[in-house]
């Protein structure tokens, strides 16, 4: 059995994706606590440093990692509502989260395909339904601090002419960033 191409940069980089995982894991763990939620963030932060290093060496969010995101998270989430004060509100701002940050996101690449990869497009819709389940504040907190973080890089890169208009920036880690700081903040 072949590895696939998109996990070449988890195992190459296998120590760095262990201690990036081991810090955001604590980050998340010390964050949302036991919690009847805390399973669902623990796969998130686990998919989310995946795909993180692959988007940066490939520049790409393969499905294999992205598309089961979406069953693992409604379903942990789905348990979690069962055991959660409010839990059927807020699993319903999860789903609410999902659609409208997956519109936005596809909305942009209809607009500019050349601009955003489908790959993103798939990806918001799962971190839409976490920051959704966080609540609305949190959900806007998270997409902004995405698309500031993403700013202030390029910004950084075109200064330092280590790229151009033109240039593209792998996209996937600036928005699981943003999702990671809004955890942090209203867990």
């Amino acid at each position: 059995m072949t590895t696939p191409d998109w996990a070449e940069p988890v195992i190459r980089r296998r120590l760095g994706v262990i201690a990036a995982t081991v810090v955001v894991l604590a980050l998340v763990t010390w964050r949302v606590g036991p919690a009847p939620d805390l399973p669902a963030f623990v796969c998130l932060a686990v998919a989310g440093v995946a795909l993180t290093f692959i988007d940066i060496a490939l520049k790409r969010l393969p499905d294999p990692v992205t598309l089961p995101s979406y069953a693992v998270g409604l379903l942990l989430l789905g348990m979690a509502a069962l055991f959660t004060h409010d839990g059927g509100v807020r699993f319903a701002h999860a789903l609410a989260g999902m659609v409208a940050l997956f519109a936005l996101y596809a909305l942009q690449w209809l607009i500019a395909p050349n601009q955003i990869g489908l790959g993103d497009v798939k990806l918001a819709g799962v971190l839409g339904l976490y920051l959704g389940w966080l609540g609305l504040s949190a959900w806007v907190a998270g997409v902004c601090a995405g698309y500031v973080l993403a700013a202030v890089y390029s910004i950084g890169l075109l200064a330092s002419r280590r790229a151009t208009l033109k240039s593209q920036i792998p996209y996937g880690p600036f928005m699981l960033a943003g999702v990671l700081a809004a955890v942090l903040v209203y867990a």
